[in-house]
């Protein structure tokens, strides 16, 4: 089943047809120039691809000749591939896309470096006057057990009074940055006193491979919301461009888990379920990093081999 069902399409910001002699990806045509809002003032759409779910098989079988495709479908061949880390096929897709972001999601996106990178230039351009303003239910308290998480709900008096110093100190910011223009500052030096909620825009070419590595950290549920979004989106570009590719990243890699010989030997020590405390007991016994060990309970828990007496 599709992780993003079909919906109406956003309208397309360039209509131009040009025939092609490459082979045409429906599922990644229909998505050519349609922006999918992100955030209050972002998008992301698809500016050109090359390839297809056939591209992946065909580029893993010219390893072996023609003869391997009656051996198995592209399906069988794509699958087996991400199963087993065949990586190199996959980075025979790629997709070019253009993005707007807050500058704070800007910086966390540009950690993924096997991409091509092209800015919004601060210093030949004015900065725009958009910022980034939460909606007030993703505005939360600071999480207590994750140093870079959000926690506990605020009180809608809270976040209301949250998005009021915000908007305030936007407009400050903007204010003071055209005022530095007017009074002949350069554009690069003017901008330095703007927040990182301040809008940027780049494109951005990827492979599949890395395309599906860092839609795996982003649409986690660990990720921080607001890279979530454009993770989300992207997301519904690829599933139609390589529905085939797509599946089986959300089979081995997305909603997989990974266990490790630790976890294994826990696994193999006795029958289950088990009584959760008892399972801490013996996991403390195992484990001497807190972090590793709450990871292999919540594994046993997610696989319900634990139970509460």
């Amino acid at each position: 089943m599709s992780q993003y069902p079909d919906r109406e399409l956003p309208a397309r910001i360039s209509g131009d047809y040009q025939p092609s002699l490459r082979p045409v990806n429906e599922g990644a045509e229909k998505w050519l120039y349609r922006p999918i809002s992100c955030l209050n003032h972002g998008f992301v759409y698809l500016v050109d691809y090359m390839g297809n779910d056939e591209a992946i098989a065909q580029a893993a079988r010219v390893s072996y000749g023609a003869g391997t495709k009656k051996a198995q479908t592209d399906a069988d061949l794509i699958r087996y591939l991400l199963r087993h880390a065949h990586t190199t096929p996959f980075e025979m897709v790629e997709f070019k896309f253009h993005c707007k972001m807050p500058i704070f999601v800007a910086r966390q996106w540009i950690r993924h470096r096997m991409a091509s990178v092209n800015e919004y230039s601060g210093r030949y351009s004015e900065m725009m006057n958009e910022f980034y303003l939460p909606e007030p239910e993703v505005i939360r308290k600071q999480s207590a057990s994750n140093r870079q998480g959000r926690g506990d709900d605020l009180t809608a008096e809270q976040q209301r009074d949250v998005l009021s110093i915000l908007k305030a100190e936007f407009a400050r910011q903007y204010n003071m940055y055209q005022g530095l223009l007017h009074t002949d500052v350069a554009k690069e030096l003017a901008r330095i006193g703007l927040s990182v909620a301040n809008y940027t825009q780049w494109y951005w070419k990827i492979d599949l491979h890395n395309l599906m590595h860092f839609l795996r950290l982003r649409l986690d549920s660990h990720a921080q919301h607001e890279i979530q979004v454009y993770g989300q989106a992207m997301g519904r570009i690829v599933e139609s461009a390589v529905p085939i590719a797509y599946q089986a990243f959300q089979d081995y890699r997305l909603n997989a888990m990974q266990l490790s010989a630790l976890d294994v030997a826990v696994i193999q020590s006795g029958s289950w379920p088990r009584n959760e405390e008892k399972v801490l007991k013996e996991l403390a016994a195992r484990f001497s990093n807190k972090r590793e060990r709450d990871e292999c309970f919540q594994k046993l828990k997610q696989l319900s081999l634990t139970r509460r007496e």
